[in-house]
């Protein structure tokens, strides 16, 4: 693709009747584009070509290797100008990222060791001696149709998984190669439940499972588009009825919450259990359905229970946290609106041990592995792997969940689709709940990270995205990004795409099947980790 030289580069758009100005690339009179992720844009440094989307997909061929350089060195810092606002200067750079984290503007200059450390060890550990299927990446075990209006998936990791829709909730069962049955369809509006309002009239959003996958709970948003509430529904699914409905209350007035979660990864398994965590713009606690003295409510007396605060804080100022996740033993972690992700240790939820900086988009979802160890950002562009390992000063390796971070920080790396399948999977789709596979004991390793755009499924092999000599990343400019990834593609928007528990891995294949909900339909895959 030839242009002229003088329009190769990014140029200023300045807007009269606007303040803002940004940069745009121009190329000839068919592309103006603004320099933004969005673009996709994909370097090969060998080729010295880049490609990108700008309402279709264009490749830029360079006749030399210096304009190559300069054009990609000046889309960096018009990108970045774009994204925070300041003059890409060496100076701005620590003033946006922090001194501890310059590595995540400069990644020639990271600490990449702990990436290839924690590539050693899972290479020595026990799990990763499982045969792998070799003839045979990625097959569909089965489909079948769901009650319809799937809204949520509620994977169990005992004998029951199920499937949270408009009006109620199917039970299905779970085996070595899916999730499978036309079970019990239990409706919402059976009328068993005569509380103040009825779940039945808002779609649930989010489905936490609890006490031994005995009960769920249902958390409904007030407003269209909004996802704060001020309450949720405790569903008994043996009895197959809403038992009650709870209400978020701090010193006696009525707050909201925009997500919750349980206390760990694992926890949903605890008969017991009456704790989980939760999360608002500026809040971050622990509810307890028992009361302040650790009395177990009497749900038939009261007509709408309060949760007891357990734990937690009310941040003055705007942290803006999006999205949460908890480790094995209980640390969280949080996303937030402006691309910080915060790690808390299981003692306070005050101050964050570490925060990272982020790269300028909206982390929309958030995951952790059961040893903490690797966290898992989605935003709508990209997905955003970081380590969290450092050694202290001891010398001890310690995650950023327990300790400060210091400066020895590695640079993350991003999860990204070509610009082509960025193109294909269409403009208004996004990356959505990027998440592990599921285990919940020590000792094992998460094998896929799994990612929802559109009607597209996106599959990563951990290891390979852990690799620092992979294919992928070989002459690439800036933070190393992966594009090596296996599609599903569906005939409806993908409600949900999760790994089933770990111990549903049968022996010839070292991963768990992977679920994939439509609306009208639920598919399991089983997947082998040949390269």
């Amino acid at each position: 693709m030839e242009v002229d030289d003088e329009e190769e580069d990014a140029e200023e758009d300045e807007d009269e009747e606007k303040e803002d100005s940004w940069w745009v690339l121009r190329v000839g009179e068919k592309i103006r584009v603004k320099v933004s992720a969005e673009m996709q844009l994909k370097t090969f440094g060998r080729e010295r070509r880049v490609d990108f989307v700008a309402r279709g997909v264009w490749a830029i061929k360079f006749f030399n290797e210096e304009d190559y350089r300069v054009f990609v060195a000046k889309y960096t810092d018009c990108m970045f100008e774009n994204t925070y606002g300041y003059e890409a200067t060496e100076q701005n750079r620590v003033k946006v990222y922090g001194k501890d984290f310059i590595g995540w503007a400069k990644p020639e200059a990271a600490d990449d060791s702990v990436w290839e450390d924690a590539g050693d060890g899972l290479l020595k550990s026990p799990g990763s001696a499982t045969p792998v299927r070799v003839n045979q990446d990625l097959r569909e075990e089965f489909e079948e149709a769901a009650h319809g209006g799937i809204q949520s998936l509620a994977l169990g990791a005992l004998e029951n998984s199920f499937l949270v829709g408009d009006s109620g909730v199917q039970v299905v069962k779970n085996y070595s190669y899916g999730i499978q049955g036309k079970g019990v369809y239990v409706s919402f509006d059976d009328g068993s439940y005569r509380g103040g309002s009825s779940v039945a009239h808002s779609t649930p959003r989010k489905a936490l499972l609890m006490k031994a996958e005995t009960n769920m709970l249902l958390m409904s948003p007030m407003k269209e588009g909004k996802p704060h509430t001020t309450g949720l529904q405790q569903f008994d699914i043996e009895a197959g009825k809403v038992v009650t409905e709870w209400k978020f209350e701090k010193d006696g007035t009525d707050i909201t919450m925009k997500d919750i979660a349980n206390d760990s990864k694992g926890a949903q398994l605890d008969p017991s259990g009456s704790t989980f965590l939760g999360l608002d713009d500026n809040r971050l606690c622990r509810w307890d359905m028992r009361d302040r003295k650790g009395m177990v409510q009497d749900l038939a007396s009261a007509n709408t229970p309060i949760l007891n605060w357990n734990q937690g804080h009310q941040f003055s100022r705007g942290t803006n946290f999006q999205c949460f996740a908890s480790t094995g033993d209980g640390s969280i972690v949080v996303g937030s609106l402006d691309g910080k992700i915060r790690l808390y240790s299981i003692n306070s939820m005050r101050q964050a041990k570490t925060a990272f900086p982020g790269l300028g988009s909206p982390i929309t979802h958030v995951d952790v592995t059961y040893d903490g160890k690797w966290i898992l950002g989605t935003t709508d562009t990209y997905l955003i792997l970081i380590c969290t390992l450092f050694t202290d000063k001891d010398g001890k390796t310690k995650t950023g969940f327990a300790g400060r971070m210091g400066n020895r920080i590695s640079a993350p790396r991003l999860l990204k689709l070509t610009p082509l399948d960025s193109h294909l999977a269409g403009t208004n789709n996004k990356f959505r709940n990027a998440q592990f596979s599921w285990v919940t004991e020590n000792g094992k390793q998460e094998r896929h990270l799994v990612a929802t755009v559109g009607k597209f499924s996106v599959i990563w092999n951990f290891q390979q995205v852990k690799d620092g000599s992979h294919e992928c990343y070989l002459n690439q400019e800036g933070l190393k990004s992966c594009y090596c990834y296996k599609i599903v593609l569906k005939d409806d928007s993908i409600v949900d795409s999760r790994f089933m528990h770990d111990k549903f891995a049968v022996t010839d294949s070292p991963e768990a099947p992977l679920v994939i909900a439509t609306p009208l339909k639920v598919s399991s895959f089983s997947i082998s980790s040949r390269r």
